[in-house]
């Protein structure tokens, strides 16, 4: 159910995109009618060994990550954490990190970072990143670059969409 500016929109319903073999997927809440524009959030659903995005960083904006289910090893300034169901993590401005998923099973997060205070990102070459294969091959500022060699994401739902505790 919508109306101008609010709405409702069940996961199995929502938007989801893939990037086979590089970024997990992820579920969009937004779309072209309902945008955003204070803050980024999103589940993502990674398989073992996957991360969610390049090691990067914001200058400016603070990120928040809520393990919903499973595992992760979240790679924060040049360390790697273990973090499981129920454990939150807070990413002030100014954070080099990824989240990559581990285990035997999918883990699911909850992402949240705020938006609108600049083009501040940068992406730092990382050989702890680069173990999770989540380094650029770079240093730089534009995600152009960074992403350069991993193509297009596809719309279409998690790989292990049938085991998980929304699927239809």
């Amino acid at each position: 159910m919508s109306s101008p500016g609010w709405f409702v929109v069940n996961v199995a319903d929502a938007d989801w995109y893939t990037h086979r073999g590089h970024f997990g997927s992820r579920c969009s809440f937004e779309s072209a009618d309902n945008h955003f524009d204070q803050i980024g959030i999103n589940l993502r659903v990674l398989e073992p060994g996957t991360p969610n995005c390049l090691y990067h960083r914001e200058e400016q904006a603070q990120e928040d990550i809520l393990v919903l289910r499973g595992e992760g090893t979240l790679l924060v300034d040049g360390e790697e954490r273990p973090v499981k169901t129920w454990d939150f993590i807070h990413l002030p401005p100014g954070t080099d990190h990824v989240f990559v998923g581990a285990g035997e099973a999918p883990c699911i997060v909850l992402m949240v970072g705020a938006r609108g205070v600049g083009d501040d990102l940068f992406y730092p070459v990382s050989e702890l990143a680069a173990k999770y294969g989540a380094s650029a091959d770079e240093n730089t500022p534009d995600p152009k670059v960074a992403y350069a060699r991993f193509g297009h994401h596809l719309k279409e739902r998690p790989a292990s969409w049938d085991g998980l505790p929304w699927a239809k």
